[in-house]
């Protein structure tokens, strides 16, 4: 079952409307020096600078997610928030019980990252409950000191490391613990070379000529994997299958359409009872999620019984 959506961001994101730079300036005055007219005549930031997108970061978590303490490590991946806003939105219509979004929710952010954008996204406007697993012991080390630093994400984000590459949920999902649902942005590119060839694609479209610089950053373990996002993505899939009544809702996002086929063949081999694609659509861009539910219709509303 595929849910399109054609009218942009999710009417729930609170970044519909263009950035307001003057509010964001007030909010961080280190913004001021890298926003400027762009050829539109519009203020805008030179978003194939590194520390202008952190900064423009920093400046829309303080502004509309009351998050006044962010940083993240240099190399680390700096994520675009409105399309990560978007995820956690169609998650959230996902979950509804008639309408009704839960607020009762335990959730698994599979790769938090550094930047921890997923809980804190997801915690700030719904009141969710957040574990983060990451295979990086620094990335969780930043992520810890973002919700140590930041009163309102204390006691809702536990921070996990996963100390076995190859595997998922085994050693972070324990056996007696429940989750509404997972949630994953996998690594997109196969290999280095493979993800120094998008971004200089990236930099190039965005009309930066030094093929070195990252806008978005990202370490090893945030931009590839061997094999790629279909690799991680089959091997979530089927590892999944072993914690199938631990939680409502599996899901992870899915970059490539093509790969689409294959997820579905996974899924029904590891007898996935309801399988749902949500796509969503930032300006030019479509992007999608497929989640997976182990759970018949009747055992799903038994969960929504007896935890929310």
């Amino acid at each position: 079952m595929t849910l399109k959506h054609d009218k942009g961001l999710h009417p729930r994101n609170l970044h519909n409307a263009p950035y307001d730079f003057k509010e964001l300036i007030k909010e961080k005055p280190e913004l001021a020096p890298f926003v400027s007219l762009n050829k539109f005549d519009n203020l805008s930031i030179d978003f194939s600078n590194p520390q202008a997108v952190l900064l423009l970061n920093k400046a829309l978590l303080s502004h509309f997610y009351k998050i006044k303490n962010y940083d993240i490590p240099k190399s680390s991946l700096c994520p675009p928030i409105p399309g990560r806003a978007d995820y956690i939105h169609y998650i959230a219509d996902l979950l509804a019980d008639k309408d009704v979004i839960p607020q009762k929710i335990k959730a698994l952010d599979i790769g938090t990252g550094a930047n921890l954008i997923y809980p804190i996204i997801g915690h700030s406007l719904y009141g969710w409950d957040f574990v983060a697993v990451d295979v990086d012991e620094s990335s969780l080390n930043s992520a810890r000191n973002i919700i140590n630093t930041n009163p309102s994400l204390k006691g809702h984000i536990e921070c996990r490391l996963q100390d076995n590459a190859d595997e998922i949920f085994f050693g972070v999902l324990h056996k007696d613990e429940y989750f509404d649902f997972t949630l994953c942005n996998p690594p997109f590119h196969k290999s280095y070379k493979e993800a120094a060839a998008g971004t200089t694609r990236k930099n190039k479209n965005l009309g930066n000529t030094n093929k070195q610089l990252l806008n978005f950053g990202g370490q090893a373990n945030e931009l590839w994997y061997p094999g790629g996002e279909i690799a991680f993505i089959t091997k979530m899939i089927k590892q999944s299958a072993s914690r199938a009544k631990n939680c409502l809702w599996f899901s992870s996002l899915v970059s490539k359409k093509e790969n689409l086929d294959i997820i579905y063949k996974v899924l029904k081999q590891v007898k996935a009872v309801d399988i749902k694609t949500i796509e969503m659509k930032q300006g030019n861009k479509l992007t999608r999620f497929v989640a997976w539910s182990f759970l018949t219709s009747k055992q799903q509303e038994q969960w929504k019984k007896d935890r929310w």
